[in-house]
This record gives structure tokens, sequence and C-alpha cells, in this order.
């Protein structure tokens, strides 16, 4: 048997599943705290939650860890955390990216030499807004890595176990490229020295036995970042591109190409096979549904009904849905706005329609950001909350203008770490094929005068105050 562990923002998931057939065995869950900067010892209360309440870890052969992505943990000589780790989803850096770009040379050098853009989630961001802000902290600092490395560490051991990552979380900290590894150069332009760094692992090779209270003598996979392991989880090919529509909304397609955007689109992470994960992030995703939801008045299975009863293009009704400003474009100031309103599309069904339009004509840019750099684009698998709506499954393969595969709901990125310890456990050239309950293709007329329509107006926003 085999386990995975989805640390994500919000929540801990660990999965058990049979090492050979993927067949789910047991599942528990447990809450993280909010906020934007977390002590990761509260990951570690969460894991230990979540592992009680799928049953422990005693019979379990493997595991490994997927989890949020570019959080800065940093640990003193001792190995003590040195202060609460900076997610994903703080902003202070903002101004340390803008900083860092221009020391480098603009975006097209960063593009070319780690494989994305600077923005105030990646992991070098944190560490240069710490060394300015907190110097104290910065020079108690001994070693540095992400969540996922931090939680293999304590499943190691901690202690005299060594740190370690894999290539997939590594590519979103930017001092680490897919292409030529780590760049310790950049670090210490940001952090003003050196800290350690995990050791990047192959995809399939052991971090060693696990030796903490959870678990102890089984195999440890390298884990990965949560992106990359939802990939894994699904069972993503080259060219399938996944569409994730959670608190976020992330497209993502495995490729054998490294890409460099300098337009800060696309990112070019690496994913958790050896091959590479070039990804669009948007802010805005499943809450937009939430928010149109509370504004009618109708639960989601409602909303779904209203949009699918208006006509495509809600008769030119657009919503551009940057409710929480927006990532991809960067606008980090912008608010939504409903444009086309007149008397005759001024009804709930119309709002409804151009609600999951707007939401998806973003996500569809994304798609068109990835075309853009020349990678194969095959099938759509459509995955996250917001894929349960009826309505989003069923304009969705009208707006992207393809067949959109979804699969039964499940932990994507806990299954995808499980994938990945009984591929450790197993050995081969390639994770083990699992079929993890069905799926269905929606199929549906392009509608492009949607896209077209919500290409005139997308920029029309205006600032918060």
């Amino acid at each position: 048997m085999v386990a995975g562990v989805d640390s994500s923002t919000q929540s801990c998931k660990v999965v058990v599943r049979d090492a050979t057939t993927g067949e789910l065995l047991r599942i528990g869950r447990a809450r993280h705290p909010e906020g934007t900067e977390v002590d990761p010892d509260r990951w570690w209360r969460a894991l230990e939650e979540a592992v009680a309440d799928a049953g422990g870890l005693d019979d379990v052969d493997a595991l490994a860890v997927g989890a949020q992505q570019h959080g800065s943990v940093l640990l003193d000589e001792d190995g003590e955390v040195v202060r609460p780790a900076l997610l994903w989803n703080d902003g202070r850096s903002a101004a340390a990216a803008e900083a860092l770009t221009a020391e480098l040379g603009g975006p097209q050098a960063w593009a070319e030499q780690v494989g994305s853009v600077l923005v105030a989630s990646l992991t070098i961001t944190k560490l240069r807004w710490i060394a300015e802000h907190e110097p104290a902290h910065a020079a108690r600092t001994a070693s540095v890595c992400l969540p996922h490395d931090w939680l293999t560490w304590k499943l190691a051991g901690a202690g005299g176990a060594r740190l370690v990552t894999d290539r997939g979380d590594a590519s979103g900290t930017g001092y680490w490229s897919p292409t030529g590894g780590y760049r310790t150069d950049l670090l210490r332009t940001a952090f003003g020295a050196t800290p350690e760094l995990p050791d990047v692992l192959a995809p399939a090779e052991s971090a060693g036995p696990t030796a903490s209270d959870l678990s102890r003598g089984a195999r440890l996979g390298p884990g990965t970042g949560d992106n990359m392991a939802a990939a894994l989880g699904v069972g993503a090919r080259v060219g399938d591109v996944v569409v994730s529509i959670g608190t976020s909304g992330v497209v993502s397609v495995v490729s054998d190409l490294a890409t460099h955007d300098p337009s800060g689109l696309v990112a070019g992470f690496a994913d958790a096979t050896g091959r590479y994960l070039p990804l669009v992030c948007t802010l805005n995703a499943a809450r937009v549904l939430d928010s149109a939801a509370r504004m009618l008045g109708v639960d989601h299975a409602e909303l779904s009904r209203l949009a699918l009863s208006a006509p495509a293009g809600s008769d030119g009704l657009v919503l551009v849905p940057y409710l929480e400003g927006e990532r991809t474009p960067v606008r980090p100031d912008a608010t939504g706005a409903l444009h086309g309103l007149t008397l005759s599309t001024s009804t709930p069904a119309h709002v409804a329609r151009a609600t999951v339009e707007g939401l998806l004509c973003g996500l569809a840019d994304g798609l068109d950001a990835l075309v853009a750099q020349g990678v194969e684009i095959g099938r759509v698998v459509l995955v996250g909350g917001g894929a349960r709506s009826e309505a989003v499954r069923r304009l969705a393969p009208a707006v992207l203008a393809r067949p959109v595969v979804v699969p039964e709901p499940g932990e994507y990125v806990a299954d995808g770490a499980a994938r990945q310890a009984a591929w450790v456990l197993t050995g081969g050239e390639a994770p083990p094929d699992w079929t993890l309950g069905a799926s269905r293709t929606f199929e549906a007329d392009p509608t492009p005068h949607v896209r077209e329509r919500y290409a005139q107006v997308r920029d029309l926003t205006a600032n918060r105050l």
C-alpha cells in the first residue's frame, strides 16, 4: 500500500491506495489555518490529524508529499523554523519582484535563465523581502526549502535527515532552472547569502525511509508541488492540458518542450516525471461562481440551470471576472466589470451565462498563451471544484473549442503523490498506469463570437479604491 499527502493552502488530505491497482482504501482530512503566512508546525499538526483520520500509516510501504508551491520555509543551523513561512498568495513581495526583475535586465532575462518571469508568488521574491525588511531573520537562516520539502524532511526524522526536493517544485523558486539546475548566483543576489538548498532528486528516486512518529520504515518519494502532483493524479501524458478551476484557475500542459515566455503569461515549470509543465495561473476561478450565486440569491445548481437557459454570448452581456485583481494578465488592482447591460440582458439567466462564459474566456486566454509557446496540445482535462458545475462542463468545450474530459471528482494532488510513491516502490521507467474512476467527455460546437466579444471589453476595468 502507498499513501499520498496533499498539503494545500487550505487543508491537508491523506489518501491510502493499493500500489498496483490504485484502489482507494482510506482517506483522511484536516484544516489548515487561514492567512498568507503560516508556522510550518501547523502543517505538521494538520498532517498528524489527517493521518489519524485516515487510519494511520503503519501498513503503508511508501508515501510521498504534494504541497502548495513557492512557500518560503527558513531554517536555522539547528533545523528550527526561523519565521512563519510566507505563502504563494502573500503579495508583500511584489516590489521585490519588480526590483529583482530590473536588476537582472528585465523579464526576458528571467524567462531565459529560470523559465519564468518573476511575480510576487515565487520564493526568490519572498527571500528578497525578508532580507530587506527582516535582516536578523535572514542572518539566522542556514537553509531554505519549500513546504513539501519540509514535510518530507520531517517524515524522514528531521535532525540528521537531508533536505530534498524534486524538479517540479524547485522550478517555482526562481533560483532553479528547469534546464540548468540551481542558480545560486541569483539566490545570492536576492538574499545576500547562499543558504543550503535541498538536493533535487530524480522523479522516482527515494528520499530514504520514514523515521517519524507517523511512519517508520516506509520508502519516501521525492514529493512535488501541487500542480505537478495533480497532473500525475489525473494521469496526464504529453500534450494533455489540465484545466483546474479551484481557488485559482490553472491551465497547464505536460510537455517535452521547456518554455521561456518573456511576457510572463506562461510559467516555465518542470513536471514530476522528468518533463516540463508550462503553466498559466489566474486568480479568479471558482469563487467567481460563488459570487454570482450569492448575487443572484441561488445555489450552484440553479446558477447552472439559469446559465444554460440563456443564449450563447448572453446577447452581448460579458463579465470580466477580475474580482480579486488578476495575475494573468498582471492587473493586481483591477476589479470585475459587467459590460453590455441593457433592458433585455438584465435577467438572472443572462448574468449567470455571462459569469460562466467570462470565467472560461479567461482560462481560454491561458490556453492560447500555451499554444503560442509552441507546445503540443491534445485533450483537455477539466478538474477542480468548479468542474462540478454542470454549466461549466457543458460550456467549456464551446468556449475552449475542444472536447473536454471530466474525470470523477477526487483528491488529485494526494492521488498524484500516492502514484509517485508507488513508482518509487515498484520502479520502472514510468509511474504505474492507474485508472481512478470513470470520466465523461463533453463536446459542443465552438462559439468563437463569445471570445471575440470578451476580447473587446476585457481591458475595460476600473481599479479598486
